[in-house]
């Protein structure tokens, strides 16, 4: 089967994984101890910790996309992954799991998740293979890696040396989950360049007070629209779903987008939010005309439930400047057209990133122009390989960013076997 390596009846060499989570388990959970002993450390007591609560605690664990769809979805550095996706797609992951016991299903957007809807199944599947792998779990802190003429020293509460090193320690988001930036440090040890780590994947801060007013709503079946106000150029659309928080916006379209924000500078980025897309705006007039004549009498503060969310009702009576008192019959065409507008571009400023703690992933990282993209091997330093988020790699939401963890895992995986070879 594709997804494990073997190499039976070899000598074998011993290799230290620093990092339980995705990209860290499946590399245990693909070589086996008669093709290479691995240890894998995490800080951890329970492994993939991060994993188990991805995707609001359903795992979105891949995308069962075509190969030019996946890297349409990977902003940073998409050619670095060509060798690593090439040898292990999405079909592959899909495979490995469905195998495992996992069995998945394919929901809107080709967003892969477990049928039971529970991350802690993906967690568990790795964890199992692993352990039927010969693969030992060790929960301790790993505290320096010193490379020595013998291999590496990995230093936590033992001293152990291994004849390689991979570094799989996750980007700096979610710290509560060990992901506080270590392999970073270690990275730099060793003369890498890292990348300055940023959140991605981020809820957004807005300058606008009413988002706290709109605290808790959700948006569905709106469009987003981001705009680079030093240009005028739109850097981001997307149809889907949003959520007003008490310092901006968040969701999955805004989430998204994030990604799209770059550099990040206070108001660079205006957002419009088209509360209306499936109707242009001469069909939105004809809407509002028909709602108009059925509350011919009212107050025009209460004339807009059928169109809005009640709670978005304050806002938008406020940012169209029409007198909240004045009778439907009163309103003009003119302050129609001002109505109109705000359906069909709701406008927010955004301030900046959420806490990267808030962020999903970490855009930046360990140069890949440093790493060999076929073996994920460091061009500096023999024998020790970067995989999985601690990469300055990064997708879109949509299970793209695991699958950048699989991908390199296993594209350091048979590299690692391939040296034990020798």
């Amino acid at each position: 089967m594709k997804f494990m390596i073997n190499q039976a009846d070899k000598a074998c060499k011993r290799v230290a994984v620093i990092g339980g989570g995705a990209a860290g388990l499946f590399l245990g959970a693909v070589c086996d101890a008669d093709s290479i002993p691995v240890d894998i450390y995490d800080k951890n007591t329970v492994f993939g910790r991060k994993l188990r609560i991805t995707g609001k605690g359903r795992c979105n664990v891949t995308n069962n996309c075509t190969r030019d769809e996946f890297f349409a979805n990977v902003p940073t550095n998409p050619k670095f992954l060509y060798s690593a996706y090439a040898n292990f797609d999405s079909a592959s992951v899909m495979d490995f799991f469905e195998t495992a016991g996992v069995p998945l299903k394919t929901e809107r957007g080709n967003r892969v998740f477990p049928v039971s809807d529970r991350a802690h199944d993906i967690a568990d599947a790795l964890v199992k293979r692993c352990k039927d792998n010969g693969v030992t779990l060790i929960t301790d802190k790993v505290k320096k890696i010193e490379k020595t003429s013998d291999g590496f020293v990995v230093f936590s509460n033992q001293k152990k040396l291994y004849d390689y090193v991979v570094i799989a320690t996750g980007g700096a988001s979610y710290k509560a989950t060990g992901s506080t930036g270590d392999g970073y440090d270690f990275a730099r040890h060793f003369g890498h360049n890292v990348i300055e780590p940023t959140p991605s994947l981020v809820p957004l801060v807005c300058a606008e007070k009413y988002c706290a007013e709109l605290m808790g709503l959700s948006l569905k079946n709106i469009e987003v629209r981001f705009v680079d106000s030093t240009n005028g150029k739109t850097v981001y659309r997307e149809f889907g779903e949003m959520l007003f928080t008490h310092f901006g916006v968040s969701g999955p379209v805004v989430l998204s987008a994030s990604s799209s924000l770059r550099p990040m500078e206070k108001k660079r980025y205006k957002m419009y939010i088209d509360l209306k897309p499936a109707l242009d705006e001469s069909e939105l007039d004809r809407r509002l005309l028909s709602d108009f004549s059925k509350n011919i009498n009212r107050n025009f503060s209460n004339s807009l439930s059928a169109l809005l969310p009640q709670k978005l009702i304050p806002v938008m009576v406020k940012l169209s400047g029409i007198d909240p008192y004045k009778k439907v019959n009163e309103i003009t065409k003119k302050e129609r057209r001002t109505l109109l507008d705000l359906l069909k571009a709701f406008p927010l400023t955004v301030d900046g990133f959420s806490d990267i703690n808030e962020a999903i992933i970490t855009s930046g990282g360990v140069s890949v122009k440093e790493i060999n993209q076929k073996t994920m091997e460091s061009k500096l330093v023999k024998g020790l390989y970067f995989v999985g988020e601690v990469l300055d790699c990064d997708a879109y939401t949509g299970g793209f960013n695991l699958q950048i963890a699989f991908s390199t895992a296993y594209a350091a995986a048979s590299a690692l076997i391939n040296e034990s070879e020798k």
